[in-house]
């Protein structure tokens, strides 16, 4: 049972752990004060400012946080030798280089998250300490072997039951940012957090399982576990929109890990300046994968027959290469599937070598200096660009778009008459500075640009709200972790986007990835379980195959449906966000984006603050806050007071899984007004 200091014959206990927790806190900031006292010294200016950078960041990661406790849980081991250790954030050692709080991602932390009464893991004892802040308010031990629970009033084993101390932080209430999970972690989970740095993982991971979690302590355990291998070769974690990375931003850096970029899949392919939007049709079209070979199609119909040989000049003599003996030089390049870029050189390098070739049988001496010097030479370098010229993907691209003649050219049989219609521009751009690209167009002229040059490869990409992904945005980011790695996160049943996926298997062969295992994750820990019935009820209309998720959680308060008088609705939405208000934690109002302005004008007009998510950092920083439902995906609130779901069904083609994503955003209260019927999975409420 937990333990606080209210309870005689425990402030000992209690003491001793916060005279730990302070001398931890005295050891941490000694160890950040030595790192700053530190006299960076290197051979060159530029490698002095490397070292001075990677000390700022060494510093920073070493930074206390006096909201954030330093350690959460404590190990005693059955051998006496093992002694104990205490779990926390990060590393911190005493003076003489002691242990004095193990960081979450050791190995030997590891039965903190795994050990059970069935496998012990050498275990005596678990300990799990309750904050309020940074302040240690109360522990709760679990022990293994000898020394038993005992029974509850009934019957059952107290080491059988959900820990209240984890359930009381899982429960706690949030504003603001989404927090670390390292005191919560479970064991499904942490087989994949803690999966190799080599195996991409798919996530199927239901409304409040911690997916998006999962993820990013992923990351941060291959930054501890394959330091220098991800930093040397990077790693990214991919989100939907802006609202949702600033929703994740703090997750990383309270672990100690500062450097990993978040981006978005339009930012992370960013060439040319989005100015136009596509329709659905077009949108599906360009995401489809078929694009791919279109493009490739495109690119390597530049390359040329030669119209005649080359002759080169060397001294008083000339060499020659004969057109057939180039069409068959560059039809060997191209058969072994090189990049575009890379064959226009090699082109360049294999002339210049039957070239010596000739020099050679002459008798003349040759050396790699001869061979540069041909390569380099005006008649060998223009001769390339009239065979191979020069692309730029941008301008490929456009050539496809701006004329159906082109684009017929090279679609004939991959896309229809009609598809091809949907994506050519009704009126041609004057060029591509002047074009009204759309985030489709950036996908496929990063396409164009992998072609052309590789695309560089991270260790690690974290894609997150995967399956709304276009099979081309799939092949973007499978491009960046092509030798690498991935943690793909999503839920079938949230796919909201008219490309999103239906299966696991296919989006993971788009990304490169057709080996990677899918794991599911079924069991809520923060949503209560009488939410996840009611929006479960949409399940069998939105992705029946896939399982109702469960939650450990109880609450007969957790969800209200009220029908509302016509006229009335913002009245009660002001209503109801008012009561949430009066209660710890985050509130939400969330509706259809037409209705952001109708809910705004309520709110004003009852005199409560609020931002608007989206509209800047307001929306972001709000503790109420109207979240158009396009951008609710991936976020949760402690209170979510949901208008009128019909407007959100009847919104876009995809409304259904828009309001599963909805009712699926509180984590304690959810109440449902509608003035509207609602749909008939919805109606009967036990």
């Amino acid at each position: 049972m937990p333990a606080d200091a209210g309870e005689d014959g425990e402030d000992s206990v209690i003491r001793a752990e916060r005279a730990h927790l302070t001398q931890s806190r005295e050891f941490l900031r000694l160890m950040r004060e030595n790192v700053l006292a530190l006299n960076p010294m290197a051979g060159d200016p530029v490698s002095l400012e490397f070292l001075k950078a990677d000390l700022h960041r060494r510093a920073e990661s070493l930074r206390d946080l006096p909201g954030a406790p330093l350690f959460f849980g404590r190990l005693d081991y059955r051998s006496p030798d093992a002694g104990s250790v205490h779990i926390g954030r990060r590393h911190v050692h005493d003076q003489d280089g002691t242990p004095v709080v193990i960081d979450w991602r050791a190995p030997v932390s590891r039965p903190f998250y795994r050990a059970s009464q069935a496998d012990p893991m050498d275990l005596g004892l678990r300990r799990r300490f309750g904050f309020s802040g940074g302040d240690l308010t109360a522990y709760e031990d679990e022990w293994f072997g000898a020394r038993r629970a005992g029974t509850d009033a009934t019957g059952r084993s107290e080491e059988r039951q959900t820990s209240k101390l984890l359930l009381a932080e899982i429960e706690r209430p949030r504003s603001g940012p989404m927090r670390d999970i390292v005191a919560t972690i479970q064991p499904d989970q942490d087989d994949i957090v803690r999966a190799d740095v080599g195996r991409t993982v798919c996530v199927q991971g239901a409304p409040g399982t911690g997916k998006t979690a999962v993820g990013l302590h992923r990351v941060a355990y291959l930054l501890y576990a394959h330091k220098e291998q991800v930093i040397r070769r990077g790693v990214i974690v991919v989100g939907p929109n802006s609202a949702f990375l600033s929703y994740i931003r703090n997750v990383l850096p309270a672990l100690g890990e500062l450097d990993v970029t978040q981006t978005t899949v339009t930012d992370l392919v960013a060439s040319v300046p989005v100015r136009g939007a596509d329709g659905d049709l077009a949108g599906v079209i360009k995401g489809d994968a078929r694009m791919a070979e279109v493009l490739r199609r495109a690119l390597w119909a530049s390359v040329r027959e030669p119209a005649e040989g080359l002759m080169v000049a060397r001294g008083a003599r000339r060499w020659r290469v004969s057109a057939r003996e180039v069409a068959s030089l560059a039809a060997q390049l191209r058969d072994r599937g090189v990049r575009y870029g890379a064959g226009r050189e090699l082109l360049g390098h294999r002339i210049a070598h039957v070239i010596l070739t000739q020099m050679e049988a002459a008798g003349e001496t040759c050396d790699d200096r001869t061979h540069d010097a041909v390569r380099r030479s005006a008649p060998v370098r223009a001769y390339v660009d009239q065979v191979w010229p020069k692309v730029e993907a941008r301008r490929l691209v456009f050539g496809l778009l701006s004329s159906p003649a082109e684009l017929a050219r090279h679609a004939c049989g991959l896309l229809s008459a009609a598809e091809q219609q949907a994506i050519v521009w009704s009126a041609a751009p004057r060029g591509p500075g002047s074009a009204r690209w759309s985030r489709a167009d950036q996908v496929l002229i990063d396409e164009a640009a992998d072609l052309i040059e590789r695309t560089p490869s991270m260790a690690h990409v974290v894609v997150d709200e995967a399956q709304d992904l276009s099979p081309m945005e799939c092949r973007a980011i499978g491009r960046r972790c092509s030798t690498g790695s991935a943690t793909v996160l999503g839920d079938i049943a949230q796919g909201t986007t008219p490309w999103a996926a239906t299966s696991w298997p296919v989006m993971l062969s788009h990304l490169g990835k057709p080996e990677a295992a899918v794991r599911e994750l079924d069991v809520g820990y923060r949503v209560p379980r009488q939410i996840l019935d009611y929006a479960s009820r949409l399940l069998p209309s939105i992705a029946p195959g896939l399982r109702p998720p469960v939650s450990l959680r109880q609450d007969a308060g957790a969800l209200a449906v009220e029908p509302v008088a016509p006229g009335g609705l913002g009245g009660r939405v002001a209503d109801a966000s008012s009561r949430a208000l009066n209660l710890p934690g985050s509130v939400a109002v969330i509706c259809a984006d037409a209705q952001v302005a109708d809910v705004s004008a309520a709110l004003l007009a009852a005199g409560l603050a609020f931002g608007v998510l989206g509209s800047g950092p307001a929306g972001q920083e709000s503790r109420l806050a109207v979240v158009p439902v396009t951008l609710a995906k991936g976020l949760e609130f402690d209170h979510v007071v949901l208008a009128e779901p019909s407007r959100i069904v009847s919104g876009e083609a995809h409304g259904m899984r828009r309001l599963y994503v909805a009712l699926t955003r509180a984590v304690s209260r959810l109440t449902v007004l509608h003035a509207e019927p609602l749909p008939a999975e919805l109606c009967y409420v036990s």
